[in-house]
């Protein structure tokens, strides 16, 4: 048993057991390069082949449409940078609440190309008549970057009706699903999407792997020169093992992917009810429907230092984000709680759920934070004195 509360699943997941045995039998058979044409070459290249063509089948997609990468980040700059080149793109359509793998490269791009924001809610939704407002504003070749799920706050989007307002305006459409591959159903041949990017930590397989799907490779351009690998649009040695483990674990996730859900959205449902009793003046960012139901975002009273709650929790041994992983230490606000317009005078933690969790975990963290709340104000009081 883990010696802490592990509550940051939105970060990182932990591997599944069956995933390490997976590849860790993988290692030991193997070992070849697949693309030496020699027999162990040849050997690992049809076990990666089987991953490619097991990761397609979970998701409606050929083999062929499926691109090894090493992350999701990755995948995102991959089709960005590409689009300009091959795609005749001349204009971009995203929103203010995209990771920042997209958010950033998007802010590169604006330099040469125009980009425009589509406005979102107060949970971080986005308004779909601003989007089609923003696709009916140029004629000229447009591509829209919207995420399925947010990963500060939760909320999701419906990709479905976001890739059928863009085909009928002729912009193509990529998705980051990074924080919903393997937790909600997602079938390429039902919603018309162009790119969607996954990296496998997020449902427990391992770190530094992830994969592009891509419905027209031909709107491709490699960003990494070298050999002839993923035909030749992401040149390096494939991570074969990292590569079979991601593909176990997708099989693994969508496999019982109803019964995650009910699971892990009942602990997460759990802890927001009594979190709001324990502390009824808390704000919940996370939309009540639709959401990413392995994220709560909370933000906590002005009363209550949340960098102090946060370390507090640390150490008493509750793993959990000020935001998300990927800015938190960065020392300045988030851009997503900017952009819907929180309150910046609170500040909020991120507490993300995942199958391993249990409700006697939700109840423990529960108390600790009770317990550390009354020390934080306690403390106040006393300084005021």
């Amino acid at each position: 048993m883990s010696a802490y509360i592990y509550l940051d699943n939105a970060a990182t997941t932990p591997i599944d057991e069956e995933v390490i045995d997976t590849m860790h039998q993988a290692m030991k058979d193997f070992y070849g390069n697949p693309s030496s044409q020699h027999a162990s070459g040849r050997a690992a290249k049809v076990q990666m082949e089987n991953a490619r063509r097991v990761i397609a089948g979970k998701i409606g997609a050929k083999p062929s449409e499926i691109l090894f990468v090493s992350c999701g980040t990755e995948a995102n700059n991959l089709v960005m940078r590409s689009v300009c080149q091959t795609a005749e793109i001349r204009r971009f359509i995203t929103t203010p609440v995209e990771h920042p793998s997209v958010g950033n490269v998007m802010k590169d791009i604006s330099k040469n190309y125009p980009v425009a924001y589509v406005k979102v809610n107060a949970h971080a939704q986005i308004d779909i008549s601003s989007l089609e407002e923003l696709l009916q504003s140029s004629s000229e070749k447009t591509l829209v970057s919207i995420m399925h799920a947010n990963n500060e706050i939760g909320a999701l989007n419906d990709i479905k009706k976001i890739g059928e307002l863009c085909k009928q305006y002729g912009a193509l459409f990529h998705s980051d699903c990074v924080q919903t591959m393997g937790h909600f159903p997602i079938d390429t041949q039902d919603i018309p999407v162009d790119f969607i990017t996954a990296s496998a930590h997020k449902f427990h397989g391992p770190k530094g792997v992830g994969f592009l799907f891509v419905r027209n490779p031909k709107t491709l351009c490699p960003q990494i020169m070298g050999g002839s690998q993923e035909r030749s649009y992401r040149s390096g040695t494939e991570n074969l093992t990292s590569i079979i483990g991601m593909a176990k674990a997708l099989e693994i996730a969508v496999s019982d992917m109803k019964d995650h859900e009910t699971k892990i959205r009942g602990m997460r449902d759990r802890f927001l009810e009594k979190l709001t009793q324990a502390i009824p003046d808390i704000e919940i960012l996370t939309p009540q429907a639709p959401n990413l139901y392995t994220v709560a975002s909370v933000l906590f009273p002005e009363r209550m230092s949340v960098e102090t709650l946060g370390f507090q929790l640390d150490m008493k041994g509750v793993c959990c984000s000020g935001g998300s992983a990927c800015s938190s230490g960065a020392g300045k606000p988030s851009h997503v709680l900017e952009a819907i317009g929180a309150n910046q005078k609170k500040k909020g933690l991120r507490f993300s759920f995942s199958r391993y969790n249990t409700t006697e975990e939700v109840d423990k963290t529960i108390e600790i934070i009770k317990e550390l709340s009354l020390e934080l104000m306690k403390n106040l009081e006393n300084a005021t004195i």
